[in-house]
């Protein structure tokens, strides 16, 4: 039995919780929009097309932030296929997952289902094959009140109301080979610096993110944010940041302590923008997306069609997640989370079908997979103040980082109803690990609910004949001592435990 500890007090705060954090992304990819948000023939689709039993199954997961429309997508897509009659809309190849595009679902129709969901709206714009002038058009179009060009065509179409949309992505992983424009980072900070600038005579207010590394692996990465940041920083507030993870030959002790390089990643950003920020003797600090994030079996799953064809919305990237990625996921979340100072925005990619945490059935069934679980509950629960943690734990040697934390949390406060919420995983392979909570700073607490997500078979999935519970794939019947906020968590668990006043 491992044992560790944790040590909280509410006067030792890293940032409030920014709602931001728990948001996700749906590109034109695979069968994430088609046959994945919008179905028409489903039973359950609204006038739009779009599954109600998504939208629900969306909020459940309590996402409140959606990317959109890509992505390697975006990079060659021309925003005014997919507005005005269906009818009327014309089909394109899109290069960048070999499929064809019909455009049934734009920006129009994209904005409603945000609404109808509850979720805020984050734009891409297409500074691949496109620049300043389709960016400004599209933002004319969406977030004018009227009396010009685009604006006028909107509310023809049928928005009287501006879209009102505030935050920006200004392109996509512009710094990759694979995409369609790529541009060295002089090149692309000067085009973003460009088109942030014009942008803002539209919109002074608007919340502009410049791309970053498409990962922390690039050649590049570094060099890359410090040249375009060097460009742009005046202009932008936010710089992007990509990571994907997954198992590899076996080490599922390296896989388990993924965090840990989503942790030296952030910091890495942080510093080369700070570092931009001290050189050019400026005062405002910029700020991480985190908008693209997941576990990703890049190699397990086809990234594209066969090349003789160009099919509507092809099966790809379907991933079928397992306990122990489920586990790596919740991890991820307390990285995110650890660093709420500086990363104040994230995007779960993605959000229907494509390495996503719901999946659906053409016209049929939905259902949840294990990946679902710790970001819904964790959305739900972290409220409040990240607090900073005083965490006591054993370790392990692992092939990737070497010495590692068996144990990782993180804690929040909601000063308003006085209860704490704490999000913690086991990394350890073998053994249970009893974890007491020093909570002599808040008075007088008590374990109000447990959750724990484990299963004996680290690689057991959840299928479309489980239902919307942690059942099969989960043991919430983890021992928790109430009085002593104690806690025995199994091997390879992610948990949540909620404290309230006694």
């Amino acid at each position: 039995m491992l044992h560790a500890s944790l040590s909280l007090s509410p006067a030792f705060v890293v940032s409030p919780v920014h709602r931001r954090t728990f948001g996700s992304f749906v590109e034109h990819l695979g069968r994430c929009v088609y046959t994945g948000i919008h179905d028409p023939g489903h039973p359950s689709a609204d006038e739009d097309g779009f599954r109600k039993d998504v939208v629900q199954a969306v909020q459940e997961l309590g996402v409140t932030t959606v990317r959109y429309p890509g992505g390697n997508f975006v990079s060659g897509y021309r925003w005014e296929d997919g507005i005005g009659p269906l009818d009327q809309r014309p089909a394109r190849l899109d290069l960048a997952w070999h499929s064809t595009e019909p455009n049934t679902v734009g920006v129009d129709e994209f904005v409603r289902w945000c609404r109808t969901a509850g979720v805020e709206p984050m734009m891409a714009v297409n500074l691949g094959t496109r620049g300043v002038q389709e960016a400004l058009d599209l933002l004319e179009y969406c977030n004018v009140a009227g009396g010009t060009h685009w604006s006028d065509l909107r509310r023809a179409h049928g928005a009287a109301e501006p879209h009102a949309i505030r935050m920006w992505c200004l392109g996509n992983e512009m710094d990759g080979p694979w995409q369609i424009g790529h541009k060295t980072a002089e090149e692309y900070g000067r085009l973003a610096a460009e088109t942030a600038r014009a942008m803002r005579m539209i919109q002074p207010d608007l919340e502009l993110v410049a791309c970053g590394s498409s990962g922390s692996a690039m050649p590049t990465f570094g060099a890359w944010e410090r040249a375009v940041l060097t460009e742009a920083y005046e202009h932008v507030d936010y710089v992007s940041a990509h990571a994907y993870y997954f198992e590899e030959d076996g080490d599922l002790a390296s896989f388990l302590a993924s965090a840990m390089n989503m942790d030296a990643f952030i910091d890495d950003v942080v510093a080369t923008a700070d570092s931009v920020r001290a050189a050019r003797k400026l005062t405002k600090r910029i700020h991480v997306s985190f908008d693209e994030w997941n576990v990703w079996y890049l190699h397990a799953a086809p990234s594209e069609p066969p090349k003789d064809s160009w099919p509507v919305a092809p099966a790809l990237l379907e991933d079928h997640y397992n306990v122990a990625d489920a586990v790596v996921v919740g991890n991820l979340l307390i990285s995110l989370l650890r660093h709420s100072d500086r990363v104040q925005s994230a995007s779960l990619a993605q959000l229907v079908n494509v390495i996503a945490p719901i999946m659906t059935e053409p016209g049929g069934r939905l259902w949840r997979q294990t990946t679902f679980h710790p970001f819904a509950l964790t959305a739900r629960h972290a409220v409040g103040e990240v607090l900073e943690v005083g965490l006591r734990t054993p370790t392990h040697e692992t092939a990737k980082f070497g010495e590692t934390p068996l144990l990782d949390a993180v804690a929040t406060h909601d000063a308003e109803s006085g209860d704490v919420a704490v999000f913690v995983v086991n990394r350890s392979l073998t053994e249970d690990a009893t974890l007491e909570v020093d909570l002599r700073a808040f008075g007088d607490l008590r374990v109000a609910e447990a959750v724990t997500l484990a299963n004996p078979d680290p690689y057991a999935r959840a299928t479309a004949d489980d239902d919307a519970s942690l059942a099969p794939v989960a043991n919430t019947s983890a021992t928790v001592d109430a009085a002593a906020a104690r806690v025995v968590l199994p091997p390879v668990s992610w948990s949540m435990l909620r404290l309230v006043q006694a």
